[in-house]
């Protein structure tokens, strides 16, 4: 592992690598060809940072499960694991293809957001939970701080969970339209494709919307 890449790696977890090739492999990309790259890791690093922000989430007050999720959601989304990513500069260390640095791969969220992960997954590998929990909270405290996830409209908050968990923008569509003028009611849908499906009924099309982004986010969110 070269000198200069270690030193970030101490800087960044307080101790240098005790595995440099679980580090190396944490930080390379399919493109390159090697025989390991980041994605079992980052397999593993999704789910260090899903429960190191869930507890964090839970210690700090009771909010109810629709707001827990809501903020989880944002939190540990690909967006904002690419945006930590770039805070710590961790983009010059990432080892790429010719292909895919070509194509941009030093600045996409998706490879960013991976990488930040399998970081997380080799420190949990190497240095256990605590380690891994430590760092999630120094990286993400700023983002916990500013409130990223609170409680938004139902309709962009699930249009900010289906980009996070990248998806395709959710699509609402009128199932049913019944009663006279003055006292007409609309079923709505809203389906987010490879995920599913909700429903709801109420006095006006918006509203009816609404209430399925919430059904919809209660269920899968």
């Amino acid at each position: 592992m070269p000198g200069e890449l270690a030193h970030y790696l101490a800087e960044l977890t307080g101790k240098e690598p005790g595995d440099p090739a679980l580090w190396l492999e944490a930080l390379t990309h399919g493109s390159t060809g090697a025989a390991a790259n980041y994605e079992r890791l980052e397999f593993l690093g999704d789910r260090v940072l899903g429960l190191g922000i869930a507890e964090w989430l839970h210690e700090r007050g009771r909010m109810d499960e629709g707001s827990l999720s809501q903020r989880l959601n944002a939190l540990v989304s690909g967006h904002t694991c690419a945006t930590v990513a770039r805070e710590i500069g961790l983009p010059e260390h990432i080892r790429l293809g010719k292909q895919a640095l070509d194509d941009g791969g030093r600045d996409s969220d998706n490879i960013l957001g991976d990488v930040m992960e399998a970081l997380l997954g080799a420190l949990f590998v190497e240095r256990g939970w605590d380690a891994a929990r430590a760092l999630i909270r120094k990286l993400w405290a700023d983002h916990l701080a500013a409130g990223k996830g609170e409680r938004k409209h139902p309709k962009a908050a699930l249009q900010e969970w289906a980009a996070g968990n990248k998806r395709k923008p959710p699509v609402y569509t009128v199932v049913n339209r019944e009663g006279p003028d003055h006292a007409v009611t609309f079923t709505v849908s809203v389906s987010v494709k490879g995920v599913g499906e909700a429903q709801a009924t109420a006095g006006s099309k918006q509203e009816a919307e609404t209430q399925a982004a919430n059904a919809f986010m209660k269920e899968f969110g």
